[in-house]
């Protein structure tokens, strides 16, 4: 097999394809959570919860030379983060809940191969 043929076959399956195409809808998507966060949840919530606590400038703590506010601030945006994501997840799985389907009774062949079953099961106790 040619190396232009294995590459195409290789670049053109299936599971490229949509691993590629979640990656791009990945990327948009993480910009509208990353911009839910920034420019919504933070300037209602979060910033005035740290002027509260007197944490204004958490992420110019430090101490030592060690700048432990950059490591608080950046796992304070982790955790708006996750729980926007959650938030639109549960959303999500709200409205995408699928209805349970009944099974289906038998099909006629069901039916007849039951049947066949049963009469053979009463010759067989004669």
């Amino acid at each position: 097999m040619g190396f232009v043929k294995e590459f195409k076959e290789f670049a053109f399956k299936g599971n490229v394809l949509d691993l590629a195409v979640g990656v791009i809808i990945g990327g948009a998507f993480g910009k509208i959570v990353s911009s839910l966060v920034e420019d919504v949840i933070t300037p209602l919530l979060l910033n005035p919860a740290l002027k509260a606590a007197g944490a204004e400038n958490i992420s110019k703590l430090s101490w030592n030379g060690v700048t432990y506010g950059n490591f608080l601030s950046a796992v304070i945006s982790f955790l708006c983060i996750a729980m926007v994501l959650f938030w639109l997840i549960k959303g999500a799985n709200k409205v995408i809940k699928k209805d349970e389907v009944a099974p289906a009774g038998p099909t006629e062949d069901q039916k007849l191969l039951m049947e066949i079953r049963d009469l053979l099961k009463s010759k067989n106790n004669i």
